[in-house]
């Protein structure tokens, strides 16, 4: 179709093109005569004084005597021949089949032009893809190749087993008899299950690189259309093309928008998307065996998969891409800053150590970002200190100098500040506090930032309970300074989290002796958005709230109690921030003691065991709990 459409193009080029010419051809003389009426022409005739006479049609050209082109139209009825000859004048007639011709050719102009313009708007309606306006179940899987970049498994780093379970597939298409002469089949498909951001593309565009064997690509998202059937027209469509290049790899990125579990939604689910899901599972595994093509999905959203998308002879594979752990972050940043210069200060290690849970594209982004702020200032190279203020904008926002704050603002984001600091000091199992600002960033006025000792990989009951506390410890701050009539919203964002926390506590984790070991997080009215149509009583909703509440209240009020313990050391602490504006760890402990903040040998020397990064924000946490029990997302303070 798209060489027909070429054809076409050309060949209404050339008609116009001859049109053209034919307009400025033919009126080129015209142009240059000079046009008098037929009366005139016939007395300079009857004169004497016309030396020749060209008729072309209705038209006569003539020169006279002294030279000069003329040209009129004659009548109908005239006869003009005979009154030429009987003066002898010369005469001379030129064919009219060409013109004619012509003339018809530029009677049909209209009509192919409208005709093109028309196959033009079909083939954009479509999308410009394969098949034109007439190829609307054709498959927009895309082709890639060298020219689209190479990525080989030496640019993935931080995710070793993903890696692994993919180099076997590799190696059975490099080398499939060191496999078969054993019984083994390659793997008809491979599911990337994982966070967003961690790779999962990545990983498919390097097994491309590595393999080298053809490898298309495409969006679930491609296969749906309004109209029920393109989908799976699509689907065989795209097998067919990878039977003709087979041995290869077809990559479908977010395979949820179109695998999603089938019956389910408001109405019994989507005819078109369900019908597409269908083909696709014929496709993998039905009757026609697709020997050599290799299927590579990823998506975010396991859960929502239809189970006979996930048995084996399917995807076979199902392959975890988390998030890194403090040796990957290592690695990563090492691959994402090969092509940035720099400085001798910085240590990949420290800020690996500074990032729990950031994902490979939360470690790329970090690592832009520390760059940009070099080129800022006009650095040559990457110093410690871009990437540490490239981690404090990245987990905090950027700084908000221009906000003018009040005296009385200040003080009191101070003493709240303050209060976290303290509790989260006191506490032990709570992450060590790190810095403590009062300079506004992101949604928030100030926060008090935490960064854990290792990787955190479950929540224990105590540890939740500290870190209940230490998220109440603002408000609690705000009552023993101020009094409870002058609270402000300040706490707002502390109250959310606390709430995010005590309800997956009793909800989610079983840490309720009241609740039991029940998961009532589908359940309970208004938590996730349960669609799950499971239901609990009045009663049940009532105990749930009572326990939440339960937990929030006993933290407040140990919160309360280590404020009131600690009151010369949280008043030390709030007037220190209200003078530096922002403290770190050790700045924070010489501050509560009575110390100046700053020693006389920090200048020259940098203690190892407490990595100059920025950790995580109470605001915006990036590390969850493991398992099923992590903590949902917390929102800005």
């Amino acid at each position: 179709m798209g060489n027909a459409r070429n054809i076409a193009f050309w060949v209404v080029l050339f008609l116009l093109i001859l049109a053209l010419f034919n307009l400025f051809s033919g009126g080129g003389s015209t142009l240059q005569s000079r046009e008098i009426s037929y009366s005139d022409f016939v007395s300079a005739v009857e004169d004497n004084s016309v030396s020749s006479v060209t008729i072309d049609g209705e038209q006569i050209r003539y020169r006279s005597s002294d030279g000069t082109d003329y040209v009129t139209v004659k009548p109908q009825d005239a006869q003009v021949t005979d009154l030429l000859i009987d003066n002898g004048v010369t005469v001379r007639a030129e064919q009219q089949e060409q013109s004619g011709f012509q003339a018809f050719l530029l009677s049909l102009l209209p009509f192919l032009l409208l005709i093109g313009v028309w196959i033009y708007f079909m083939n954009r309606m479509q999308g410009g893809g394969k098949g034109g306006a007439m190829g609307f179940g054709k498959s927009k899987a895309k082709l890639l190749t060298e020219k689209h970049g190479r990525v080989t498994f030496d640019d993935v780093a931080g995710i070793d087993e993903a890696k692994e379970e993919l180099e076997e597939i590799v190696e059975f298409l490099r080398n499939p008899q060191k496999f078969s002469r054993l019984g083994g089949k390659i793997p008809k498909g491979a599911l990337l299950v994982g966070p967003p951001g961690t790779g999962k593309t990545l990983l498919a565009r390097a097994i491309a690189g590595e393999a080298g064997v053809p490898f298309f690509t495409i969006s679930g998202s491609d296969f749906v259309e309004m109209f029920v059937g393109v989908g799976a027209s699509r689907v065989r469509d795209m097998f067919e093309q990878a039977k003709k290049n087979a041995p290869c790899i077809v990559f479908i990125d977010e395979i949820d928008a179109v695998g999603r579990n089938r019956g389910s939604g408001y109405g019994g689910g989507n005819d078109e998307r369900e019908q597409t899901l269908n083909q696709l599972l014929v496709e993998m595994d039905g009757f026609e065996a697709n020997e050599g093509v290799i299927i590579i999905a990823a998506t975010n959203r396991r859960d929502v998969l239809d189970p006979a998308l996930l048995r084996p002879g399917r995807f076979d594979r199902q392959v975890m891409v988390g998030n890194p752990d403090i040796k990957g972050r290592e690695k990563i940043l090492g691959v994402h800053a090969r092509k940035t210069p720099l400085g001798p200060d910085v240590d990949l290690r420290i800020i690996a150590r500074g990032t729990p849970g950031f994902s490979g594209a939360d470690l790329a982004n970090l690592v832009n970002e520390a760059a940009l702020m070099a080129a800022r200032v006009g650095r040559r190279f990457v110093t410690m200190e871009d990437f540490e203020n490239a981690k404090d904008k990245v987990m905090m926002g950027a700084e908000r100098r221009s906000m003018v704050l009040t005296a009385d603002q200040k003080e009191k984001t101070a003493y709240h500040e303050a209060g976290h600091a303290v509790v989260g000091l006191a506490l032990p199992q709570c992450d060590p506090v790190y810095k403590a600002t009062i300079i506004p960033r992101g949604g928030a006025l100030g926060m008090v930032v935490s960064l854990p000792e290792i990787d955190r990989l479950n929540w224990h009951k105590s540890e939740c309970e500290e870190k209940l506390a230490m998220t109440m410890a603002g408000k609690a701050a705000e009552i023993i300074k101020y009094g409870e009539p002058n609270v402000s919203n300040g706490p707002a964002g502390d109250i959310q989290q606390a709430s995010a926390l005590a309800r997956a506590m009793v909800l989610r984790w079983g840490m309720s002796d009241r609740i039991g070991n029940i998961d009532y997080s589908e359940a309970h009215e208004g938590y996730q958005g349960n669609t799950a149509g499971l239901s609990v009583s009045a009663h049940t909703k009532e105990l749930i709230e009572e326990e939440v509440r339960r937990f929030i209240q006993e933290a407040y009020e140990r919160a309360f109690q280590i404020l009131t313990d600690r009151k010369e050391d949280w008043e030390r602490l709030a007037q220190g921030l209200l003078e530096y504006e922002t403290l770190t760890g050790d700045e924070i402990k010489r501050v509560m003691n009575g110390e100046p903040p700053h020693s006389s040998g920090d200048a020259d020397s940098s203690d190892d065991d407490t990595p100059s990064v920025t950790a995580i924000p109470k605001t915006k946490p990036k590390s969850k709990p493991a398992g099923e029990g992590g903590m949902e997302p917390e929102p800005t303070a």
